[in-house]
């Protein structure tokens, strides 16, 4: 062991995507083999058989060339990328304005200490437990991130072939094993919790664990929302709303921001609806919560508004 900590995780992390990016690189253009054959060094001309050729044999042997893929040192024509463009720079701006609500939620976690609270634990304490719940939180997006990957696939692929019934199948599919996916991360998260399995997993800290204890219930009682907002990502994806859905963040971050600073603010969040009782690090998972439930809300109306129910 190097003894390195936090900095030593973070050299290996970036070290690994380093070795990933270039590897990569090195199929694309053709220096490295592929798994597949497709594209890389190893790629080759496939030989298919079919027909008679010109001495009557039954068969004949015809060559099929593989897509290659060659890097070029040359800026594409507007008219070429426009299209990517477009949809990237959407795609972008969601991205940052949802990083900025994850900081900003993380800042605001390693704020929360005992001065504050009627808790004993201290930032350090809370900003731990903060991010072992949203590693957990990000371990089951990523599972529900498989949901969208497959919905965005098959609905693009139904909207150009012009086929609203296999679109809406499709969806109507997606929908139903994200319920399933969500009911059984919660409940896997649930068995984890009340055996104190995670707890124990991840620290062995004291007040680590009483601040995560608050966090665990929020981050189960989630899932299933996690699920449908990932699904309905894919379906929108695949219909190219990405406009739409880059506004639809932007709108639940700013309710997010709405919800924290209520609960944690004003009268109204703190003793009205809090009942004098605030945390401030289960207000940041409220906003998050918040977060979550105006990304489905947003997805849904468009799923379900005339336009939106035509295309996609």
């Amino acid at each position: 062991q190097l003894g390195m900590g936090p900095m030593g995780a973070g050299i290996a992390t970036t070290t690994a995507e380093w070795i990933a990016a270039l590897v990569f690189l090195g199929v694309l253009g053709g220096k490295l083999p592929s798994a597949d054959g497709e594209i890389g060094s190893n790629s080759a001309r496939r030989r298919t058989q079919g027909g008679k050729d010109d001495g009557g044999d039954d068969t004949r042997n015809v060559d099929e060339a593989i897509l290659t893929v060659t890097p070029v040192l040359q800026l594409p024509k507007w008219t070429d990328i426009r299209p990517l463009v477009v949809a990237s720079s959407a795609v972008f701006l969601r991205t940052v304005v949802l990083q900025v609500a994850m900081s900003s939620a993380a800042a605001m976690a390693a704020r929360a200490s005992g001065s504050d609270m009627m808790s004993s634990a201290g930032a350090s304490s809370s900003v731990a437990a903060h991010q072992v719940a949203l590693q957990l939180w990000l371990l089951c997006s990523f599972l529900c991130d498989a949901l969208a990957t497959a919905s965005q696939a098959l609905v693009a692929d139904g909207i150009g072939r012009g086929d609203s019934d296999s679109v809406r199948g499709v969806s109507k599919t997606v929908f139903q094993w994200g319920v399933g996916l969500g009911l059984a991360l919660s409940s896997i998260l649930w068995l984890g919790t009340s055996s104190g399995f995670l707890t124990d997993f991840f620290t062995s800290d004291e007040g680590t664990r009483r601040e995560l204890g608050k966090l665990l219930a929020i981050v189960i009682l989630a899932q299933p929302l996690n699920a449908f907002v990932f699904a309905a990502d894919g379906v929108l994806q695949g219909a190219e709303e990405f406009a739409y859905q880059a506004k639809s963040m932007a709108l639940s971050v700013v309710t997010a921001f709405a919800v924290f600073f209520i609960l944690q603010y004003t009268t109204i969040g703190r003793d009205v609806i809090l009942g004098g009782d605030v945390d401030t690090l289960v207000n940041v998972w409220y906003g998050l919560i918040a977060l979550q439930s105006m990304r489905g809300l947003t997805s849904l109306v468009k799923l379900v508004e005339e336009k939106g129910t035509r295309k996609a």
